[in-house]
Parts: structure tokens; C-alpha cells; sequence
């Protein structure tokens, strides 16, 4: 969920704006993000600047391509659910799609880390994003829950809590240069929110309440003899 995510090249992306976030990610390494302004991109990538602005509103932007993409595609999915589906699950699942932009190109993912970690504008813009993806499984989860009374607060934390354990294990794999297996990571991150919030199934109902019959309770001495636990249990269901 932190937007630190997929890697310029992905899916079918229009050469010029794959060309655009190359320029300026070469140019923010060799001269740091600050001293490279929008025209230093365009004249690198070899186009215009209204090109630039067709493709980023803004050149924080072009650090961050693809959120826009990611975020649709995790409400795409929130919505192609149904009332079968675990909430927790569902939208641990969530995470899981958008850990996926993550990990195909680890080293274009680190970069952007360590950038991100400079730039405190930069930083700052990467939380309002996480802030959008923490606000789409609350949606979610608020409309699942919302015929209990505690339906809103629970949906909130659990979003939280999957934005947390999602990013934690995301920035552990990210510090560690992109070694590792992401994946593994996350999914134990996303386990424990899982064990810890997730609904366990309804048990089957019991014999006797599928019956609809009464539930009788008998209070005795440990050491009383069977034959009277027998005589006072007729005596309740009025057999005596």
C-alpha cells in the first residue's frame, strides 16, 4: 500500500510515459529530486511538456506512476466480491494484488524507496496515497459490517491493520535492498491481521436446538445417586 510500487514497463503502457519516468528517475539519481525540474525530464525523454502533463499532473507524480492504476484495480476487486467471501480475507487479498505491482522490478522499487526516505514532500505524498488505499478497504469493510453496531470502528481498524502489517513487511523487504521473498513476508504479516480480526465460521447448531425443543438444566450433588438425578429431571418435564 505505501505506492512504492510497480516498475515503469508494465502492461501496455504508452512508450512516452514508460520514457518520461525513465528520464526522471536518471535524472533525480544523478541530481537529486529537488534540482531536477520538469523541463530537465522532457528534454532528456526527448518530447514536450505538454506531453509530461498529459501523462502527470505533477512531477511528484512521475515518482509515483501507477497508483492511480493500482488503486481502481483494488476497488475493482473489493467489488467483484459477494456476501460468501470473509471480509478480513477479502481485503487481506486486496493487499496482496497491490504487493504484486511491488515485486517486478525490485530494483526500480528500491530506488523509489530510498528516494521517498529523502524527499520529505515526497514522503509526504506517498502517505496521502496509502491513506487512499486504507480508505477503499474501509469502504468495503464498512458496508459488510454495517449491520452491526460496532460495524464502522470495526471496519476502520481492520484497515488500518492491514495497511500496517502490509507496509511493514513491504519496508522490511525494501530496506533489505529487494532480497527475499516479498511475498512470504507479507502473507505472514497479513496472516496475523487474519488470526486476529477474521470471523471464525457459525458451528453447526446443536441437536437439540435444530429440534426446537427446550434445553432443561439439572443442578446436582456430584455424589448424588443416578436414580435421583433421573427422578428430578421426570419432576422438571412434569413426568414424575
Amino acid at each position: 500500500m505505501s505506492s512504492t510500487s510497480a516498475a515503469p514497463g508494465r502492461g501496455e503502457k504508452p512508450p512516452m510515459r514508460d520514457a518520461l519516468v525513465a528520464a526522471a528517475f536518471r535524472l533525480f539519481l544523478e541530481r537529486g529530486y529537488e534540482q531536477t525540474t520538469v523541463d530537465d525530464i522532457v528534454t532528456l525523454a526527448g518530447v514536450g511538456r505538454r506531453s509530461f502533463f498529459r501523462y502527470f499532473p505533477s512531477k511528484e507524480d512521475v515518482v509515483f506512476p501507477d497508483h492511480e492504476r493500482c488503486l481502481a484495480d483494488m476497488e475493482a476487486f473489493l467489488a467483484a466480491g459477494d456476501a460468501a467471501d470473509e471480509p478480513v480475507r477479502r481485503v487481506c487479498d486486496a493487499a496482496r494484488l497491490v504487493l504484486g505491482m511491488y515485486g517486478e522490478n525490485p530494483t526500480f522499487s528500491v530506488q523509489r524507496y530510498r528516494l521517498t526516505k529523502q524527499v520529505p514532500g515526497l514522503r509526504a505524498y506517498e502517505l496521502s496515497v496509502v491513506r487512499r488505499y486504507q480508505r477503499a478497504l474501509a469502504g468495503y469493510l464498512r458496508a459488510r459490517f454495517a449491520g452491526r453496531p460496532d460495524g464502522t470502528l470495526r471496519a476502520d481498524v481492520i484497515a488500518a491493520a492491514v495497511v500496517a502489517a502490509h507496509n511493514n513487511a513491504l519496508r522490511s523487504w525494501l530496506r533489505s535492498d529487494g532480497r527475499g521473498d516479498a511475498g512470504a513476508e507479507v502473507d505472514r504479516a497479513l496472516a496475523y491481521v487474519q488470526s486476529t480480526y477474521a470471523e471464525a465460521p457459525e458451528p453447526p447448531r446443536a441437536a437439540a436446538a435444530e429440534a426446537d425443543g427446550d434445553v432443561v438444566v439439572v443442578v446436582s450433588r456430584r455424589d448424588a445417586p443416578l436414580w435421583r438425578v433421573v427422578k428430578e429431571l421426570e419432576t422438571v418435564l412434569g413426568h414424575g
